[in-house]
């Protein structure tokens, strides 16, 4: 284990907390116009479930537990459980939907490489990839000389996730979304 600076903090980490471990399942950084910066983070324990909010000033540490990662492939979904292969070795593992979280399964595709994070050979949770690229399957149409307004439009993914795109793309066109912020970030290659 080791400290870490709570400005530091992001979904996933795992953290070590009065006495239990508990993982980051939202972290919201706030730079207040008045007063010091502060880490807004929910947690959710590993165990049994139990959910907690904490407010830590960025000059706080915390202890941050480091994992045993294996590198697995996704392979399918059967009915609320995900199965998982670690690719070292071959062997399967299911985990639930909701243990993996409703943010982190919307990302999930066939054949996606993931991390599973494991204490002393349990899994404790997935790390997705930084970015996915999603296909756009419906896209608003724009309305000309509208400058009042954002210059992105609404837009459904292939997942059915909502984002907001460019204007100038039409559905079929592939973007990058971020898994962290589900944002997109740019046009896919």
């Amino acid at each position: 284990m080791s400290k870490i600076s709570a400005n530091l903090i992001k979904p996933g980490y795992i953290l070590q907390h009065e006495g239990a471990l508990w993982v980051a399942v939202k972290a919201v950084h706030v730079k207040p116009g008045k007063g010091g910066a502060f880490a807004q983070v929910e947690l959710k324990n590993i165990l049994d479930g139990r959910k907690l909010n904490e407010r830590w000033r960025t000059s706080d540490t915390v202890e941050q537990v480091h994992l045993d990662q294996k590198d697995c492939t996704f392979l399918y979904e059967q009915g609320d459980t995900l199965v998982f292969m670690d690719q070292a070795n071959y062997e399967q593992t299911e985990l639930s939907k909701d243990f993996v979280g409703e943010d982190q399964v919307r990302f999930l595709q066939d054949g996606m490489a993931v991390k599973l994070q494991t204490f002393e050979e349990r899994p404790i949770s997935i790390a997705l990839p930084d970015h996915v690229v999603l296909t756009i399957v419906e896209a608003d149409a724009v309305v000309k000389n509208q400058t009042a307004s954002s210059s992105y439009k609404p837009a459904k993914a292939d997942n059915g996730m909502r984002i907001l795109i460019p204007p100038y793309m039409e559905a079929g066109e592939r973007v990058l979304v971020s898994t962290e912020t589900g944002e997109y970030v740019r046009r896919a290659d």
